[in-house]
């Protein structure tokens, strides 16, 4: 046996050769002959010989049947496969210690004349507030809601207004307070969720027309630990189809800074929002770059965490061994109050660990071990990036590396593994593939709004091609992946990067370590840039205290888009 190269057009004749002889052998007495073999070689980059496609012959008609059989037993999106993901490293010893966490203290905060100011105040700000009892979180949730009702439709950023359960919590909320019980920051406090949590009694449309009228009958874990936090959910936030973009079936989803731009996705609905200040905050997802990207775009503050840190029970799962719930916020300080909330093990999620978050707001820079990635700061910009990255991004990240200079940062240059990163995106689209296996073969794939070479219809029905063999071997290679990891964040606690360059954002995906994202300036047309810190695995606590110490030396949180009327 041996590997033969192919070029794209043979490829696209092997695909259309083999699946034109599965169709035409279905009538078939045996519906796997040796030619749907010999081309199925072709598409897989292998070759053997006839006799040995004689033997392969049975087995694979008696497979068939298999597939059959397995097709036949109901799958909801939410059953997790066996095979789970464990990111943690041999020889890693995690934390045990849960110390209390003491947020910054805002200071004196009153309430401004101008509604549309308060409607950007940070949850600190809000929360004292509410605590001092100067605005009612009726009152705060009225205000947020007629936003939402005003530019909402405008930025096409949101799915669902939940208004009744909004003002159900709310008052609740305010009675509580006037009864001396106060659950915390976020007692009070609105906020929207993507689209792709379930909402008990709420529709959960995942962003397409296939699911636009589907209601899950439950709360997702992150919806359940919000409310148990007090939090008030005014609005389910779009996202694009299927986590993929900004393109959901009622249109696109704008960028407030640029309403020509799309917000970028898939947390598009929760970024336009935040961005916007139609919420103080709101819950997005990522698997591949979807809480960074779109808070890039639109100039906000970003958290994905840990691979296992929130228990995903109750969001459409993607892929499982890739997918993090996390926030989306006006400052990183808010991350950090609002991923306290809902980390932890729910005992529903198999994947989630339970590992302490010392957050820490007073460290200092020059007490922690920070590096960046010095090729891809010097990497020359690529046009081919969706984000279209220019000189000035560029200029913006330099900028960066010399103000945490200034700020005592002794930056040590690392180099990432050099492995072929790119290439192991093939577990994304089989996982992906397999959590809409159904919808690919009962062809509502022709509902979605996206019908195009980069969309989820078309990946899914080519990962239906991807050989079991190489998707194994994919997940070996994230195997040393995450070993390479764990040896270059020995000596570091968080390193720096530029956002979208070289493989940081898919690599780390893959290994599970967490990501803060902070805008770091503006290009000539106004559109904000960003940069991102990434910790060790479940080191969320410091990669926010080193994006905190660089975000509130700079002011570039505290610009605002100028909305449309």
């Amino acid at each position: 046996m041996r590997m033969i190269k192919i070029s794209a057009v043979t490829f696209l004749c092997a695909v259309s050769l083999f699946i034109g002889a599965l169709l035409e052998s279905r009538s078939a007495k045996n519906p796997v002959t040796r030619k749907v073999v010999s081309n199925a070689e072709r598409l897989l980059g292998l070759e053997f010989s006839d006799k040995d496609r004689d033997l392969m012959l049975e087995g694979l008609n008696d497979k068939q049947g298999s597939y059959e059989q397995i097709r036949k037993v109901p799958l909801s999106n939410s059953v997790l496969p066996a095979i789970l993901l464990n990111p943690i490293p041999p020889g890693m010893t995690l934390e045990s210690v849960q110390k209390p966490i003491q947020f910054s203290d805002p200071g004196a905060v009153s309430l401004p004349a101008n509604r549309d100011e308060l409607s950007f105040y940070p949850i600190s700000k809000l929360a004292l507030l509410i605590r001092t009892k100067q605005i009612s979180s009726v009152d705060l949730t009225r205000m947020y809601m007629d936003r939402l009702k005003e530019y909402g439709p405008k930025l096409e950023c949101t799915v669902t207004l939940t208004e009744d359960l909004a003002m159900q919590q709310a008052k609740r909320a305010d009675e509580e307070l006037a009864s001396g019980k106060y659950r915390g920051l976020l007692h009070g406090i609105p906020y929207g969720a993507k689209d792709l949590l379930a909402t008990k009694g709420i529709r959960t449309t995942w962003g397409t027309a296939p699911y636009k009228d589907q209601v899950i009958d439950e709360d997702a874990t992150v919806i359940a630990r919000l409310e148990k936090a007090g939090a008030v959910l005014v609005a389910k936030l779009t996202l694009g189809e299927l986590a993929w973009g900004d393109v959901w079936y009622g249109g696109t989803t704008k960028n407030p800074w640029n309403y020509k731009q799309g917000s970028s996705g898939s947390s598009a609905g929760p970024a336009s929002a935040t961005a916007a200040g139609l919420v103080p905050f709101a819950i997005g997802s990522e698997t591949w770059g979807s809480i960074v990207s779109p808070s890039s775009r639109c100039g906000i503050t970003g958290l994905r965490p840990s691979y296992g840190r929130v228990s995903r029970k109750g969001a459409m799962a993607l892929s499982w061994s890739m997918d993090k719930l996390g926030p989306i916020c006006r400052n990183v300080e808010d991350c950090a109050i609002v991923f306290d909330a809902i980390r932890g093990p729910d005992g529903e999620d198999p994947t989630v660990y339970d590992v302490p978050f010392n957050y820490n707001p007073s460290a200092k820079l020059n007490d922690l071990k920070i590096g960046y990635l010095k090729s891809d700061f010097e990497r020359p910009d690529d046009p081919e990036n969706p984000e279209d990255p220019t000189d000035e991004t560029a200029a913006n990240d330099q900028a960066t590396l010399a103000k945490l200079r200034e700020l005592g940062a002794m930056l040590v240059p690392v180099d990432l593994p050099k492995l072929p990163v790119e290439a192991t995106s093939i577990i994304l689209d089989v996982e992906a593939a397999a959590a809409f296996d159904q919808l690919t073969r009962s062809g509502k794939l022709a509902l979605m709004k996206r019908q195009e070479k980069n969309a989820w219809p078309n990946t899914f029905r080519q990962a239906r091609l991807i050989p079991g063999v190489e998707y194994i071997q994919a997940n070996r290679i994230r195997t040393l992946l995450i070993q390479e990891m764990a040896r270059i964040m020995k000596d570091l606690d968080v390193y720096v990067s530029p956002s979208f360059k070289g493989d940081n954002l898919l690599l780390t995906n893959l290994t599970g370590h967490p990501c803060v994202v902070v805008p770091n300036g503006f290009k000539k047309d106004g559109t904000p840039t960003s940069i991102s810190f990434t910790g060790k695995l479940f080191g969320e606590a410091e990669a926010l205290s080193v994006a905190a110490i660089y975000q509130n030396a700079t002011d570039f949180h505290l610009k605002r888009p100028q909305l449309k009327e």
